[in-house]
């Protein structure tokens, strides 16, 4: 932290002696700037040290310096976005468990970290969606799950300037996916770069809200790029079975995960709760306790 004014440092140090605590399980230090050996030294934190930094590169030397560390996305997250996606992160790559406490520091990209948050993994919803969106499997990537699974929340409760709307999210096998559906629209992504529309950039979500009053399907690759808005997802000749009173895009996410190895967000115009679907069945069910009017 060379740059880091007098206040800063004492700052850290403050952070660090609460991670020293017995009841703290591991700092997370989300920062690209590693902590100063001498600030380090004589801490109790040390060992409960856990870096999340954008830079591949920097993540190698830390590692190679018997530092635990992982990569995040170097997007302008907010304060407490940034926070969540280390967490789930960490939780992917197994650094965390269920139950732990963790003391998170962070701050403005490219600023010293200006910022203390606790947080009990499980202790809250966003964190049991998380943990359910880990067990997922290898194939899918966590924190664009997690990412999707916080946009269809937000997409049911506040729907389009006060209309609710319903839309189809499917991630991953994407292949499979674009030979079973078909272009109802025109697809707002198309001619775009990936780094310009993948689904980690809060500037995309936001984009997606927006076309969800668009018909059809959103198409989604599991590393969080957007293929298209506006499919068709074509019905398969299985019978899929869903419960009484879901309606056709229900049907359809149930009978595309029936075939494809994808799974597929529904929300639901009606009531906007959301809906996980993975081979067919809802493994994840969520309803909003209150919807924007």
């Amino acid at each position: 932290m060379s740059d880091a004014s007098k206040f800063d440092r004492e700052f850290l140090r403050a952070a660090l002696s609460l991670a020293g605590k017995g009841d703290v399980d591991h700092f997370l230090y989300i920062s690209d700037v590693p902590i100063a050996p001498e600030d380090l030294r004589r801490q109790l934190a040390k060992r409960k040290l856990v870096y999340a930094v954008t830079s591949p590169r920097i993540a190698e030397e830390l590692l190679g310096s018997k530092q635990r560390a992982l990569v995040i996305p170097a997007y302008d997250y907010s304060r407490t976005e940034r926070v969540k996606v280390a967490l789930v992160s960490a939780l992917s790559q197994g650094a965390f468990k269920e139950g732990d406490l963790v003391l998170c520091m962070t701050g403005k990209l490219g600023r010293p970290p200006d910022t203390l948050m606790q947080m009990r993994i499980g202790g809250s919803l966003d964190d049991r969606l998380t943990i359910e969106g880990v067990k997922l499997g290898d194939e899918f990537n966590s924190q664009v799950v997690d990412a999707l699974i916080q946009l269809a929340l937000q997409v049911g409760q506040e729907g389009f300037e006060g209309h609710p709307i319903g839309t189809i999210i499917t991630i991953g096998d994407h292949t499979s996916v674009m030979e079973k559906s078909r272009q109802m629209t025109i697809n707002p992504f198309q001619g775009l770069s990936e780094a310009e529309r993948n689904v980690l950039d809060p500037k995309i979500r936001e984009a997606i809200k927006n076309f969800s009053v668009l018909d059809g399907s959103f198409v989604i690759r599991e590393d969080g790029v957007v293929l298209a808005a506006g499919r068709y997802l074509s019905a398969s000749d299985e019978m899929v079975k869903i419960p009484l009173g879901l309606g056709a895009r229900h049907a359809a996410a149930a009978s595309i995960t029936s075939t494809t190895k994808c799974i597929a967000l529904v929300v639901s115009q009606t009531s906007g709760a959301v809906r996980l679907f993975k081979g067919g069945n809802i493994v994840l069910e969520l309803h909003q306790t209150a919807r924007r009017t």
